[in-house]
């Protein structure tokens, strides 16, 4: 099982608009995440910053990920979400959630 913790900025005046929309995630996109190996998945703010956790039960993340963002659920999806969000400064060039480091974990 492989930890993803990320981040990503919150429009603060759309801050709102993203928990009403979390509030009722479709259930196509639940499913895709569940058949692309994702469990525990949650997503935290603070300030004007949003934090997800999820774990990764698979063998080739970077494989699930393709199939998720083929997978037109969840690209509908994206569309009403991301007009909320905009990348860290720290995330790479290109990418929109930003990976963090663990630094520690207690199990």
């Amino acid at each position: 099982m492989r930890r993803v913790v990320q981040v990503i900025r919150v429009l603060p005046e759309k801050a709102d608009a993203y928990r009403e929309l979390h509030r009722n995630v479709p259930l196509p996109v639940l499913d895709r995440l569940r058949d692309c190996h994702i469990a525990n998945y949650s997503i935290h703010l603070l300030g004007d910053r949003l934090f997800a956790y999820f774990e990764y039960h698979g063998d080739d993340l970077a494989a699930d990920l393709a199939a998720m963002a083929d997978d037109p659920a969840t690209r509908e999806w994206w569309q009403r979400t991301a007009p909320c969000q905009r990348p860290v400064e720290e995330a790479a060039p290109g990418t929109w959630w930003a990976d963090m480091e663990q630094v520690f974990l207690m199990e």
